[in-house]
């Protein structure tokens, strides 16, 4: 699967301690188009990552040392990569945390390898998508600017400040419709699209981080629930 932009296939990284089942993934996903990497752990990860970019980590939860969790993260901290965790653990709670510290999507094991290729393509939708409607665009609010086409959020110390791909893409959400309730509905089809197994209580958890970002470095806050209804965006939004 190649990149709109240009002819380069989409990087794909994979961290497993699974021998067999990252080959199985990688074959797979290499199958569809995709430029595959792999990964044995934390340590691997971050190696591959200092001289290769990708575009995606698909990042499993129960590993030895540096456990999925501890490294979603670390990548969304430090990196505009999306992440999808696989895991074991397929209870609402396990994937509520993993949302909670950054990933963008979240699957339980046994994973149809066919899933897998939907899950990434949805969400490198989410990554790419506005294209051409985004570029040159400058959201200005609160003292913070937000350029579109670079996908960079500057506080007003002009700090970069570190957004997951769905966190960008719920403050893209906000930031078009500033000073308008927006539903949880809205906000998952916005964000997570209709291949995502969504639920409410995730664009909870997301709107709960982005707000964090936001509230730490600013006097006001600028995500407000609006009970029974959704979130509002309460600042005002100028875009040049």
């Amino acid at each position: 699967m190649t990149d709109p932009a240009g002819e380069s296939p989409f990087r794909i990284l994979v961290v497993d301690d699974d021998d067999a089942l990252r080959t199985l993934v990688r074959e797979f996903l290499e199958g569809h188009g995709f430029e595959m990497f792999e990964a044995s752990g934390g340590a691997d990860m971050r190696a591959l990552l200092r001289r290769q970019p990708v575009d995606i980590v698909v990042l499993d939860v129960m590993m030895p040392g540096d456990d999925g969790l501890m490294l979603a993260r670390e990548l969304a901290l430090s990196s505009e990569v999306g992440v999808i965790m696989v895991s074991a653990l397929g209870q609402e709670t396990d994937r509520i945390v993993g949302l909670e510290v950054g990933a963008d999507d979240y699957l339980s094991k046994p994973v149809s390898p066919r899933e897998l290729v939907t899950r990434i393509r949805a969400l490198l939708r989410r990554r790419r998508g506005g294209g051409e409607r985004e570029k040159g665009h400058m959201f200005h609010f609160a003292g913070w600017t937000c350029d579109m086409h670079r996908r960079v959020l500057r506080d007003p110390s002009e700090v970069v400040t570190p957004l997951s791909v769905g966190e960008f893409a719920l403050l893209r959400a906000f930031l078009e419709r500033p000073q308008r309730v927006l539903s949880r509905d809205f906000l998952l089809e916005v964000t997570r699209g209709d291949d995502s197994d969504a639920f409410d209580r995730a664009i909870d958890s997301q709107v709960s981080r982005l707000r964090r970002k936001l509230t730490g470095r600013s006097d006001v806050e600028l995500i407000q629930t609006v009970r029974n209804e959704g979130y509002i965006f309460a600042a005002k939004v100028d875009v040049r």
